[in-house]
């Protein structure tokens, strides 16, 4: 390839799975908002709607403590047409279900679970296959496309499951979905992943890994990790503010402000902006800057956007700080994905993806919690200033990490024990392995 800038304009294997899944991520975030507001019209029960979510939210966590695991003993590419084809067979039975025997509410239940935990093993190995398909330094490019193109599909999908719900029947919208994974599925049949350097590594062997360390061994890479650690501890505090700070966002507008829904939807479709403004930016800022510059200067960002959101009574104001915040949260998850990425031997990287997606996630709703309550007692703009203050004391506990100057050489094949290198005690296992009999 010539260069970082052209590297991805001439990668046909990247362009295809990169245009395939940005039709599956709109489909996707249809069903999203599809399936609760489909619960809500059959049974007029919020509590039933409620289901839908909190379902999806415990399979979802359930499920990543073992998807690392599958990812990385099985052929990614497989796995990935393999969820991809199931979850477009069980989407598109809903209306050949409701064709037969009328609304079935159980099925809608049944078929969130299922999804959720294909959906889950999917991201896993989507994020795991990446580095396979783009160069090293055409990655934090790749990485910024492809979830430049998530949070867009995020945003226009519920919009789009809005207009379906309301004009055809529920049961289509999902069948829709279920069509734009088929062709998801089929894409990948024209994508072929490389080898990469560490991915001869030696595997586990099935007898020897517990069902401990199926979530074990990726967590405790993360912990042996001079970049790892620290990331994941501070992204797990970030975490807790960040998803709580759209609803201080509506509930600012809302409640303290006296904004109409519209004005609401406005304010969110505005801050796509960041989101588009990030995915061209982190590229080049990552190279001219580093790691550390750009995700610590992302984090203070979004400290001072969500501070800025609570003290701003102009809409106009109000949405600049929402653009802001969403620049920074984008911005941040590239350079995070990206240096998991770089320093993560390619046999461990589902595991890992997992373990970390696990940890700094599980804070997110006692967060949006605690920060709701705090914004009902004391009001948003206290609570925001607090929450923008939380932000910046962060980014400034990462200067005195090795965070601060990463700039992370691309992964060396893992040796336990190797100086530099955190002990992988599966390598460890199996290099055991010929003594005893078992297959390398």
């Amino acid at each position: 390839m010539s260069g970082p800038r052209s590297g991805l304009r001439h990668n046909r294997p990247f362009i295809v799975f990169w245009l395939g899944q940005a039709l599956s991520v709109l489909g996707g975030s249809i069903s999203m908002l599809a399936l609760p507001l489909i619960v809500l019209e059959l049974t007029g029960s919020v509590v039933g709607m409620g289901l839908i979510t909190a379902l999806s939210g415990v399979f979802a966590i359930a499920t990543g403590t073992f998807a690392g695991h599958v990812v990385d003993r099985v052929d990614r590419r497989r796995l990935m047409i393999g969820c991809d084809l199931a979850r477009a067979a069980l989407l598109g039975s809903v209306p050949l279900v409701w064709s037969f025997g009328g609304p079935r509410i159980w099925w809608l239940y049944v078929l969130t679970a299922l999804v959720t935990v294909l959906k889950t093993l999917f991201d896993v190995a989507y994020v795991s296959a990446v580095p396979a398909l783009v160069e090293p330094a055409d990655l934090t490019a790749a990485n910024a496309r492809l979830m430049g193109t998530f949070a867009l599909g995020t945003l226009l999908g519920p919009v789009v499951a809005g207009l379906l719900v309301a004009g055809i029947d529920g049961s289509w919208a999902l069948a829709l979905d279920g069509a734009t994974f088929l062709v998801s599925g089929i894409s990948l049949r024209w994508v072929r992943f490389r080898t990469r350097g560490d991915a001869a590594a030696p595997w586990p062997s099935r007898t020897n890994t517990s069902l401990r360390e199926v979530f074990v061994v990726g967590f405790r890479f993360l912990w042996s990790h001079a970049l790892l650690r620290p990331l994941t501890v501070l992204l797990t505090l970030l975490t807790f503010v960040t998803i709580g700070a759209t609803d201080l966002l509506i509930f600012r507008l809302e409640d303290e402000l006296d904004r109409s829904p519209a004005t609401i939807g406005y304010v969110m479709a505005v801050s796509g902006i960041g989101i588009v403004c990030a995915s061209f930016a982190a590229g080049p800022l990552r190279r001219t800057l580093g790691f550390g510059p750009c995700w610590l200067g992302s984090v203070a960002l979004i400290g001072l956007s969500v501070a800025g959101i609570g003290v701003s009574r102009g809409v106009p104001v109000i949405a600049g700080m929402a653009v802001l915040f969403m620049f920074g949260v984008t911005l941040g998850g590239v350079c995070s994905m990206t240096l998991r990425q770089e320093v993560t031997p390619d046999h461990l990287l589902g595991r890992v993806t997992s373990a970390f997606w696990t940890v700094h996630n599980a804070s997110g709703p006692v967060g949006a919690a605690v920060l709701t309550a705090l914004a009902a007692r004391h009001g948003v703009p206290s609570t925001s200033l607090a929450a923008g203050a939380f932000c910046v004391l962060i980014a400034a506990t990462g200067l005195l990490t090795p965070l601060r100057s990463a700039r992370p050489e691309p992964p060396r094949k893992p040796v336990a024990g190797a100086p530099g290198g955190p002990p992988d005690p599966t390598a460890t296992a199996s290099r055991r392995g010929p003594r005893r009999g078992r297959r390398r």
